[in-house]
């Protein structure tokens, strides 16, 4: 299967090489597109065998995909977030095959019996989930992607429907994520959370108008 890893990261020294190498292991190449860290991400994901693309300033989710898709020179691409936990090479064998198969357009990939918040979380919006398959050309054909930021999984959701794309939601058993608050402290993770959402609300109203 032609597919390539491509990572959106954000000071994620932590956990980006978990993340590369495991997609490394799978088989697949992998791009991190590293969005203006300020730590050690880009050095952490190029030992662990990723191709780093560093943007000079933060610019967003959709920013760094944009720019990451440059490099990308397979027809299927897998997106993972940089701070996954309890990830394995057959969660994204399982994410991939249904749209190299044929079977879908996109797959969206929800945590399952990994933690508890984050499969919370997943219930509540899986339509978030930041694991994701598709064709590349696809990717690269959805309108505003550059400019997307913590509404990028809603874009690409909302692409989806409009163009009749065939979406499957598929579990990922062990899978889950860090939280904010445990990456910044309570107060600071709760208030970047709150921005979170309220940015994807906004989106959300402004596409229903």
């Amino acid at each position: 299967m032609e597919a390539t890893v491509l990572i959106p990261a954000y000071n994620e020294e932590a956990t980006i090489a978990g993340v590369v190498r495991v997609a490394k292991e799978a088989g697949f190449p992998v791009v991190v597109a590293d969005d203006g860290s300020e730590d050690r991400t880009a050095q952490e994901a190029a030992s662990a065998g990723a191709q780093v693309v560093r943007l000079p300033h933060n610019r967003g989710k959709g920013g760094a995909i944009a720019e990451g898709l440059k490099r990308v020179n397979t027809p299927l691409v897998l997106l993972l977030d940089a701070d996954l936990l309890g990830l394995a090479p057959h969660h994204l064998e399982s994410l991939l095959d249904p749209v190299a198969e044929g079977k879908a357009e996109m797959t969206v990939g929800i945590f399952q019996g990994g933690r508890l918040s984050t499969d919370l979380a997943m219930r509540l919006t899986p339509f978030l989930s930041g694991q994701r398959a598709l064709k590349t050309e696809d990717l690269r054909g959805v309108q505003g992607l550059e400019g997307a930021r913590y509404d990028l999984e809603l874009l690409l959701t909302r692409h989806a429907k409009k163009a009749g794309w065939r979406v499957l939601y598929l579990p990922l058993p062990g899978v889950s994520q860090v939280m904010k608050e445990e990456k910044r402290g309570l107060l600071p993770g709760f208030l970047h959370r709150l921005r979170m959402y309220r940015e994807i609300l906004h989106y959300y109203l402004k596409a229903k108008a």
